[in-house]
């Protein structure tokens, strides 16, 4: 199976699967046969680590995010029109932006395509398509950076043996996307709109609370005491939207075998971590494998990763970052 359509099965909701053994390249194979001889060297790990910067890019991502979110504050308390409404649809420097589920969901419901609309949209696009779908999440939307927080709490708690981690079928995504879809069809409204805690912590941060955030609490709520990461894992269509876009993006997270302890660390941190089944050791087909287009490029495994095994990179191009 092509990398491509495994990446697109595993963001509709299938579990990875198991490579076969045809499927490895040679360079692989001979990788793979040298780990299995080698020995985990529990010293050298721990002073890996030590000399390792494992928060750089969450410190860089934190600050974007709240950059960004607090500049649609600023632009609106002082009424400089630079980034001008919120991040379901805005203007920056003129410029029509439109959030990419959001535009569909109006679509939709109102069954034509305004001009600015279409700008709006075609200019996300091109900019997401570039910079990687779902880096959107992790780098804009501002439930995401809440729900990062609670995160802490849930794991903590989990540790503690106080909560349990529920899981649900990843594929639940999926099926609601289609429900908000065929919601806005039929009844001519974009119900979604509604209830997406990105436009509503986005709206409230710029003009004010309301009583909708009560829904924000909730779901915070259910991440905390219930399932790790639930709105963003198993229900927001708006991740789905953009992992599709970053099916074709040259921005990615990649991983190269070679140096990698296999600690499996990585996985633990990662905000979706299926996506990195492939770093499982005599799991990787290439030497070099990019990561699915379900992964947000935060840069959480980047940073846990003490031999930069996991790095970002763009396609074509020699590494950047």
């Amino acid at each position: 199976m092509s990398f491509f359509t495994e990446s697109f099965m595993q963001l509709m909701g299938r579990a990875p699967t198991k490579p076969d053994k045809e499927s490895f390249t040679p360079e692989a194979q001979k990788v793979h046969f040298r780990k299995k001889g080698e020995k985990f060297d529990i010293e050298e790990a721990r002073r890996l680590h030590a000399e390792h910067d494992s928060n750089k890019w969450r410190r860089r991502r934190w600050i974007t995010l709240i950059f960004i979110n607090v500049l649609f504050l600023i632009s609106y308390k002082l009424d400089i029109q630079l980034l001008e409404g919120a991040l379901t649809a805005s203007r920056f420097l003129g410029f029509h932006m439109a959030d990419l589920n959001s535009a569909l969901q109006v679509m939709l419901a109102y069954k034509q395509v305004l001009i600015n609309l279409l700008i709006g949209t075609v200019t996300v696009l091109l900019l997401w398509l570039l910079l990687g779908g779902r880096t959107f999440c992790s780098w804009v939307c501002p439930y995401h950076l809440l729900a990062e927080w609670t995160d802490i709490i849930h794991l903590k708690l989990v540790a503690k043996g106080w909560v349990k981690d529920h899981d649900f079928h990843r594929g639940t995504r999926s099926v609601l996307y289609l429900i908000f879809v065929l919601l806005a069809l039929i009844t001519n409204y974009t119900v979604y709109e509604t209830i997406s805690p990105t436009g509503i912590i986005s709206r409230a941060l710029i003009y004010g609370p309301g009583l909708i955030l009560i829904w924000v609490a909730f779901l915070l709520l259910i991440e905390i005491f219930y399932s790790r990461r639930f709105w963003c894992r198993y229900a927001c269509p708006i991740g789905l939207t953009y992992g599709l876009v970053g099916q074709f993006s040259p921005f990615r997270v990649k991983y190269n075998i070679n140096d990698c302890k296999h600690e499996g660390d990585c996985r633990k941190v990662c905000l979706v971590p299926h996506v990195l089944d492939t770093v499982i050791k005599g799991r990787a087909q290439d030497v070099e494998v990019p990561i699915g287009a379900d992964c947000t490029r935060c840069g959480l495994c980047i940073d846990t990763c003490p031999t930069s095994s996991l790095r970002f990179d763009f396609k074509g191009l020699n590494k950047i970052l």
